[in-house]
């Protein structure tokens, strides 16, 4: 559902984990136009690979499928790389590491390049990053 008129209200970026939840999340605290970085779909590659389980790389595959077919990947592109250089700084002013959060981070700044607001079940990934960016936290409903 990848859609023109981005940092329009109604439009959002998915971080990995909403595609990785989204059979379980409420329709209605995901923006009705979305669009997903090319960060997540290598994300979402990489997973079938992170697992001996035949049962977990099926469900891995299937996550990756289905957003191969909804969504046409926003890229990390050169205005993207900038924005990424300006969410490190804010990161390490805040006094925390960039290691280990690369791909948080390269997810957050396809987000600020493209002036989208980042819906996430994770939303303190994202702490420190308000100067540049809207971080939209999503709910994972408890079980009843």
């Amino acid at each position: 559902m990848n859609l023109p008129g981005r940092g329009t209200s109604g439009h959002g970026l998915l971080d990995t984990n909403i595609l990785v939840l989204r059979r379980i999340l409420d329709p209605a605290t995901l923006p009705p136009f979305m669009s997903i970085s090319a960060i997540t779909l290598a994300e979402l590659s990489a997973g079938p690979h992170h697992t001996d389980d035949p049962a977990e790389r099926g469900r891995r595959l299937d996550v990756l499928q289905r957003a191969e077919a909804a969504f046409d990947p926003l890229p990390f592109d050169a205005d993207t790389a900038r924005a990424f250089g300006q969410i490190s700084a804010l990161v390490l002013a805040a006094g925390r590491k960039t290691r280990g959060r690369i791909s948080d981070l390269m997810i957050a700044s396809v987000a600020a390049a493209n002036r989208l607001p980042l819906y996430t079940t994770n939303p303190g990934d994202f702490r420190s990053l308000d100067e540049l960016l809207t971080v939209v936290p999503v709910p994972i409903p408890v079980p009843s």
